[in-house]
């Protein structure tokens, strides 16, 4: 049997439980305009307002949040007319396909993700049964658009991984080729941008210190006072990127550098090789500054219609029901149920 050719399609999200940061821009929104202007597949992105609440959120912060995330997904460049943009929970068959693969995933399979390790700790037993199970979500995100390829970071591949292998017993178990297994897409400097005041740390919303993140909502002093500020070491910049690998801080710099101006890290270290801190904190402020002001103007915009962006998220839902719907009402034809047409 042949297998089955799919429409070329992305889809990736990010989850709106606080201000965006420059790890989310040069990780993930960055990447996602680009694929968008590259034009060889459709493009599927959303605000996972329903993996948010895997943790507690605060209901108010929660529409807050999710209306800043998707200004912020605009003022990057995505274009609603050209792309899908929709927030999660306005499109059911997300979690009604999730029901379709907690059955098919394996509790094994959950307890082993590194994620549920790190978030739950030695407190699972109190942790939500979301947080625990929501690696099927992000299956049944992907899958109910058939996409084939998920911009991810590197602390999303195991997640990938899993969709994959759902996506395999589900095929295997029905005897039929429906779900493709999607393909991760991982490349370009600055996937995985880390915090200013620990290199082995991601650049994280959620970091207590204000101080280890660029906010996409920071003005221009604010930029320049966390880059100055940012933890270094004492020695000034070597001559090649290698030499960087047990001095995390000064390679996340470096990252975000190569990562703002489109170009590798290799490259960069010809350009800054022997330059001290002095001089290259402040003109990395001045790049992210650059940068990041014409997107952080957008955003106050656009923020300034919050009818608009309401009205932007529900036609992208409306879109995405368009392709999702067809797929779930096959999943359950080939599941045993009997579903409307």
């Amino acid at each position: 049997m042949p297998a089955t050719a799919f429409t070329p399609r992305v889809f990736s999200g990010i989850q709106p439980s606080g201000g965006l940061t420059l790890g989310n821009y040069l990780g993930a929104l960055k990447r996602f305009v680009d694929i968008q202007n590259d034009g060889k597949q459709e493009c599927i992105y959303c605000l996972v307002d329903l993996h948010a609440i895997t943790t507690w959120q605060e209901p108010d912060d929660l529409v807050r949040n999710t209306r800043e995330a998707a200004a912020a997904f605009m003022a990057s460049g995505i274009d609603p007319r050209r792309s899908i943009l929709f927030n999660q929970s306005q499109v059911p068959e997300h979690t009604q396909l999730a029901w379709i693969f907690n059955c098919v995933a394996r509790m094994g399979w959950m307890g082993r993700m590194t994620q549920w390790k790190d978030k739950a700790g030695k407190n699972a037993e109190n942790a939500s049964l979301g947080l625990f199970a929501y690696p099927a979500l992000m299956a049944a995100d992907i899958l109910v658009y058939h996409a084939t390829h998920v911009p991810v970071g590197e602390d999303q591949k195991q997640h990938l991984e899993l969709t994959r292998d759902i996506a395999a017993k589900f095929n295997h178990d029905y005897k039929i080729d429906f779900f493709p297994i999607t393909e991760p897409m991982i490349e370009g400097p600055a996937t995985r941008v880390m915090s200013l005041r620990d290199g082995t740390k991601k650049m994280s919303k959620s970091d207590a210190s204000d101080m280890s993140r660029i906010n996409l909502s920071d003005d221009a002093d604010t930029i320049a006072l966390k880059f100055r500020k940012a933890r270094t070491d004492a020695e000034p910049l070597p001559e090649t990127y290698g030499e960087l690998e047990e001095r995390p801080e000064a390679r996340n710099l470096i990252d975000i550098y190569a990562g703002l101006i489109g170009q590798s890290p290799d490259s960069v270290m010809t350009e800054v090789a022997g330059q001290g801190w002095g001089k290259f904190k402040p003109h990395l402020a001045e790049v992210a500054v650059e940068t990041l002001a014409p997107i952080t103007g957008e955003m106050s915009r656009l923020l300034g219609d919050l009818a608009e962006i309401d009205r932007i998220l529900i036609d992208g839902a409306a879109r995405a029901r368009e392709v999702a719907a067809p797929v779930l009402a096959r999943t359950y034809e080939i599941v045993g149920m009997i579903s409307p047409r």
